[in-house]
């Protein structure tokens, strides 16, 4: 995490432990202010980006009457896309991308029992999950895509415009070389150099490379007419043989001006060694498992057989070098570039040194040329350092680096810069193909590390992974997938981070109650529900606060609220006050069960509305439906005391209904019961009276009586 530093040397309550020793990262700050400076504030703005506000001490106004700025606020971006190659918008597709293939892999793992995971490492089948999974990564990384082809290709463009490729794609690319591609052990050096054939003009921006070489030469190539005058012309071909670039080679040697029809008679021989060269090249030994369609060379996938073609092959070029043609060979330019280039594709160490312009590509011609059959790690780190002190490195590249630490077989090394030079999200998954196959590597990443709060390096780089799609409201609802896969403290900060959503919208609150559904966090979703139900009723929303406390089951609060309805509405239930209730009534639904003191509410809509049909017609079962309604509402305990006499009041056409009463005796007796301890209640000093007409008791009492009356007399 750039910048966190902390006063206090005990880390052990922090969630991600933070390094007692952090390495300061400094960004440049722009403000345009003249000194001197009062005041300088520093906050959080979006996802990680800094607010940094520059305020100027107060100055009198110039004697011209323009008035300088006082302040200027400015964002300053902590910027962990690998020097800004990848935009923000492509590293959210990165992200979003990552996670299907990272889950399906640790989805793998978790199936694999703890007996079967060491013959697993072995099997077939594993090493083909790894590759699967690297190979998605490795396409969101981006693909260089050649630019339209013309309908008449130019013969004098010898490299394709494509979209330049990142560090990112390289890196990635080189841990799948060493690490997770078991199909490519044997032959290393092949891959090697198609990796370099690839990433080359990486290397472009610190030091000369083939590449570059390449590129200026091809701006040349639009103006000369005899190409093989030219020096340079020599050089790059021989370059591009050096580091197994045959196509451009060849293609190159077929622009030499003796191919010219004009030119076929008098320059006979020196067109037969030409052409003599480029056959030999295009016949080159590869020892690798297949070549593509455009690619030149002979494939061998056994070593016995590429060791007879190699012979076969290097005593073709000692055969033509010893030739007497080259006596007829007027042009010298032509004589001398040839002869070199045969000394390159000899192996001949000076002709390769000259034709190569930094270590790596030294290294590539070695293999192809001087040591094609180079295994084991041993071997080519040994290499790589002779190749480093014939040609010094000139500045640190930061794919260097982890080639190095590749070769070096020093996981710390890769570790160190992986975390450096690429970030968080190559270190959350990259560490997959680290512990593929190196058990040195997995040791060091899953060792559990005391001074990390007892988690290890692999949880620590997936948690402040994680910590970083946290700070951006586009990637936070990611992060749970690889908080999930933390098992000492990724469910704790999952808590944390769903706590910390703004949950005033209601996009983000779906979404973590569904998060909450999937991790089995029924705690935390029911407070996430409590808290945005508080929110929205402070806030006016008072039908969404009860909906989420019914989600919530949130009894104690339903009760709050019932009782501060109650308080609000007043003494009566009149009928302007029933309408303030309706549509939170309307929100309880027939799930009376979870909504608390709020319970009568729903109970006494359905009474009103038995009693509106009696009154609207004279129908006896209405009448009887809503005296049924009225039983329940009084026997119901959440009815609160305070409204039992309205209500009995509003029944008054129930109790005498012509006809037959609707109440028998033992429903009239729970009536009574009712008053008597409504009369008993009204002897206390806390007894609020209801806003109704003063005989409103005795009325409601002779009714009742006269309907006990008529109920016995019909029994």
């Amino acid at each position: 995490m750039p910048g966190m530093t902390s006063d206090s040397g005990d880390h052990s309550n922090s969630v991600v432990p933070i390094s007692p020793n952090p390495q300061p990262t400094t960004y440049p700050l722009h403000h345009g202010l003249k000194p001197p400076i009062a005041r300088l504030s520093i906050s959080w703005a979006r996802g990680n980006t800094l607010r940094v506000t520059v305020l100027r001490q107060p100055q009198p106004s110039a004697a011209n009457g323009e008035e300088e700025a006082g302040g200027r606020v400015l964002e300053v971006k902590l910027s962990d896309n690998g020097d800004g190659e990848i935009d923000d918008a492509q590293w959210r597709r990165i992200a979003y991308g990552s996670v299907t293939p990272f889950a399906l892999l640790q989805s793998r793992k978790n199936s694999t029992s703890t007996l079967s995971k060491i013959s697993a490492l072995d099997s077939t089948e594993w090493w083909q999950y790894i590759m699967e999974y690297s190979r998605e990564i490795n396409s969101l990384l981006g693909n260089p895509k050649p630019s339209p082809s013309l309908a008449i290709e130019d013969q004098k463009t010898v490299l394709k415009d494509v979209q330049k490729p990142t560090c990112f794609k390289a890196a990635w690319e080189l841990m799948e070389i060493f690490y997770a591609d078991q199909h490519s052990q044997a032959w290393i050096p092949e891959r090697l150099l198609d990796w370099l054939a690839d990433y080359d003009c990486l290397f472009s921006g610190t030091q000369p490379t083939v590449h570059s070489e390449l590129v200026n030469f091809q701006k040349e190539l639009v103006t000369r007419q005899a190409v093989e005058d030219h020096p340079k012309y020599w050089e790059a071909i021989s370059s591009t043989l050096a580091i197994g670039w045959l196509e451009i080679g060849v293609k190159l040697l077929r622009l030499h001006g003796s191919y010219d029809f004009d030119q076929l008679g008098s320059r006979e021989t020196e067109n037969g060694l030409v052409e003599a060269v480029a056959v030999l090249i295009s016949k080159m030994p590869r020892l690798r498992a297949d070549l593509g369609a455009d690619k030149l060379g002979e494939c061998y996938k056994n070593k016995p057989d590429f060791v007879k073609a190699w012979e076969k092959w290097r005593a073709q070029i000692t055969k033509l070098d010893c030739s007497a043609f080259w006596l007829q060979c007027e042009h010298h330019q032509t004589r001398d570039g040839l002869k070199n280039i045969l000394q390159t594709m000899l192996g001949n160490s000076t002709s390769l040194s000259n034709a190569t312009f930094h270590w790596m590509e030294l290294y590539i011609a070695h293999f192809l040329y001087i040591r094609p059959f180079t295994a084991g790690l041993e071997s080519m780190y040994n290499l790589a350092q002779k190749c480093m002190q014939i040609k010094p490195v000139s500045g640190h590249h930061k794919l260097i680096g982890l080639l190095i630490g590749i070769l070096g077989e020093n996981p710390e090394v890769v570790l160190a810069e992986c975390s450096k030079s690429f970030g968080s999200w190559m270190m959350a998954h990259a560490a997959e193909l680290l512990t593929a196959g190196n058990i040195q590597a997995e040791m060091l990443l899953q060792k559990e590390q005391f001074q990390l709060g007892g988690i290890c390096i692999e949880e620590l780089n997936r948690l402040v992974y994680a910590q970083v799609l946290s700070s951006h409201a586009l990637t936070w609802q990611i992060a749970p997938i690889y908080l999930s896969s933390c098992m000492k403290q990724g469910m704790g900060l999952l808590e944390t981070v769903l706590s910390k959503q703004a949950l005033q919208h209601d996009q983000v609150l779906l979404k973590s109650i569904e998060i909450c559904r999937l991790y089995e966090l029924g705690t935390v979703s029911s407070n996430l529900m409590k808290i945005t139900a508080v929110h929205d009723w402070k806030h006016g929303k008072k039908g969404s606060g009860v909906f989420w406390l019914q989600q919530a089951r949130d009894e104690v609060r339903l009760n709050r609220i019932a009782k501060h309805l109650f308080d609000f509405v007043g003494k009566s239930l009149s009928d302007e006050s029933f309408k303030q209730w309706e549509r939170l009534i309307e929100l309880l639904g027939p799930e009376s069960g979870i909504a608390g003191g709020l319970e009568f509410l729903n109970k006494y809509r359905e009474f009103r509305r038995s009693l509106q049909q009696v009154h609207s017609g004279t129908a006896t079962d209405a009448a009887q439906r809503a005296a049924e309604a009225l039983i329940s509402l009084m026997k119901n305990p959440s009815t609160p005391q305070r409204f039992w006499l309205p209500i009995l009041h509003d029944s008054l056409k129930l109790f005498n209904w012509a006809g037959r009463p609707l109440l028998n005796v033992s429903q009239t007796n729970v009536l009574l019961n009712k008053l008597q301890e409504l009369s008993m209640a009204r002897l206390r000093p806390d007894f609020v009276n209801a806003d109704l007409p003063p005989e409103a008791l005795n009325s409601v009492r002779l009714a009742i009586a006269t309907n006990l009356g008529r109920a016995i007399l019909e029994e």
